[in-house]
Order: structure tokens, then C-alpha cells, then sequence
């Protein structure tokens, strides 16, 4: 399975709205508004390489529709 951009952009925001659940600095971090509005601006290689995924079915499989 290929995950489309749509589904990158999802499983990112809602991975990084996990992480700063436990773990944001208001002063260095963006907002998750902030880092979804960024992200929607990458390409999707770019969206790809963000994940930092070695599989990434599986880390769509993680955060996509969480």
C-alpha cells in the first residue's frame, strides 16, 4: 500500500499532536495548527522523509484515523 499525501499529512499531525501531549515547550515548538500548516506545504517525498519511517505502511497503520 502507498499511503496518499493526505494520509501523511494526517498521520504526522497526529503523531506530533501525541508527542506534544507530553512534551512541549511553548517557546521552541510549534503549535499543532502550526506544524499541520507547515507539513501541508511539504511535498510528498518530503512528507515521506518527515516520518523518519523504515516502514511506513506501518506507521500509517499507527497514527492514520488515531
Amino acid at each position: 500500500m502507498t499511503p496518499t499525501r493526505e494520509q501523511l499529512i494526517e498521520a504526522l499531525y497526529r503523531e506530533y499532536e501525541y508527542l506534544c501531549h507530553d512534551d512541549f515547550n511553548p517557546d521552541e515548538d510549534p503549535t499543532p495548527e502550526e506544524y499541520l500548516e507547515m507539513i501541508k506545504t511539504l511535498s510528498y517525498d518530503e512528507l515521506v522523509s518527515e516520518t523518519s519511517a523504515d516502514d511506513l505502511e506501518e506507521y500509517i497503520s499507527t497514527w492514520h484515523n488515531k
